[in-house]
């Protein structure tokens, strides 16, 4: 997947928004206010963090050593950074809608209400 397909699918999401809050090299997508994803934009191979269950991290990582790793400036137990050319895009999708799921789950139920009558 290149950077712009993981942008434009991020983007796309209900109630996400895009920014620049760690320098102009960090693009960071967040829904109702909540990172969710972010890539460093000068880094090569173009590599992304998302989060991820604890649990499911562990095993994403060991399936795909060393293009799945514990996040970069992360917490390494809900963040994964991956590599977005070594790994299949159907993948990098799912691991998109997971952690986007985690975010919108993890709201305040006036939050998540809020985002449910987005249009």
């Amino acid at each position: 997947m290149h950077i712009e397909a993981f942008r434009e699918y991020c983007i796309a999401k209900k109630g996400v928004t895009e920014g620049f809050p760690f320098g102009a090299d960090v693009l960071v997508f967040k829904v109702m206010n909540k990172m969710f994803a972010l890539t460093a934009l000068d880094r090569l191979p173009p590599q992304v963090n998302l989060k991820c269950d604890p649990e499911r991290a562990l095993t994403l990582r060991e399936a795909y050593d060393g293009h799945i790793i514990p996040g970069f400036h992360m917490n390494k137990n809900t963040w994964n950074t991956i590599y977005l050319q070594q790994v299949p895009t159907t993948l990098i999708r799912e691991l998109i809608d997971h952690s986007y799921t985690l975010i919108v789950d993890g709201l305040p139920k006036k939050t998540r209400q809020a985002l449910e009558d987005l249009e």
